[in-house]
């Protein structure tokens, strides 16, 4: 997509047939599985999500909390996909697949956003304000990524599939790995002399071996006792 389609405000929809014929023209945009509309309406749960979300939040901003929290688990239900309405997203969003995408209630997501499935945009505790991630323009987050916390992803950039992502990225940069980091910005490689995709922190061997070697150290001490008791006989 162009820059002057994303931030030319003259083309901004104002009714809500025209918001819906942007939506789902926006689906044969990002998917070339798609063939027709009357498919896509009827089948994309994606679509189906967004469209619920956007009426959920316009009852959230007028206050009617209950109903609109009612209707984003009715969607939930139906689409395997939650969105909080008080989640704020622009224009063109589109979720491929969509199941089990997690959008919190301070979410604040820009213009040409694409999710894939499996991707959190989460908080990090129980915290209040704002917790969750402010997502730029033209942003793509690939499946099972994880954005946690109060933080920034900044326009045109890519996160890797599976990242978790804890601290803000600048523009234009690619995220891989746990933790994310930022491996290209701006079209240029970024090295990290640290990083070893080979070697990534797996808390679950490191506990592992702290536990072995605990285990080594209480046979080493009953050892050395059963040797001082034989001692003394």
């Amino acid at each position: 997509m162009g820059k002057s389609r994303r931030h030319d405000e003259r083309r901004r929809p104002t009714s809500v047939p025209s918001i819906i014929a942007e939506d789902l023209n926006n689906v044969f945009d990002q998917d070339p599985a798609a063939r027709s509309k009357w498919e896509v309406i009827m089948t994309y749960s994606g679509l189906h999500a967004i469209w619920s979300h956007r009426l959920a939040h316009w009852l959230w901003e007028r206050k009617r909390y209950f109903l609109a929290r009612c209707l984003s688990q009715l969607s939930r239900h139906f689409t395997g996909i939650e969105i909080h309405p008080g989640a704020q997203i622009g224009r063109r969003f589109f979720m491929d697949h969509g199941m089990g995408i997690v959008i919190g209630e301070t979410c604040e997501i820009g213009d040409d956003v694409t999710l894939f499935q499996g991707v959190t945009l989460g908080g990090t505790g129980k915290e209040k304000g704002k917790r969750h991630p402010t997502v730029g323009n033209d942003v793509l987050i690939s499946a099972g990524a994880k954005v946690l916390g109060s933080i920034m992803i900044g326009d045109h950039s890519k996160i890797g599939a599976g990242s978790v992502v804890l601290h803000d990225v600048p523009s234009d940069s690619t995220v891989v790995g746990i933790p994310g980091r930022v491996v290209r910005q701006n079209g240029i490689k970024v090295h990290h002399h640290d990083l070893n995709h080979a070697d990534l922190p797996d808390p679950v061997a490191e506990k592992m071996n702290e536990l072995t070697r605990q285990i080594k150290t209480l046979q080493s001490e009953i050892q050395e006792l059963k040797n001082t008791i034989k001692d003394k006989e």
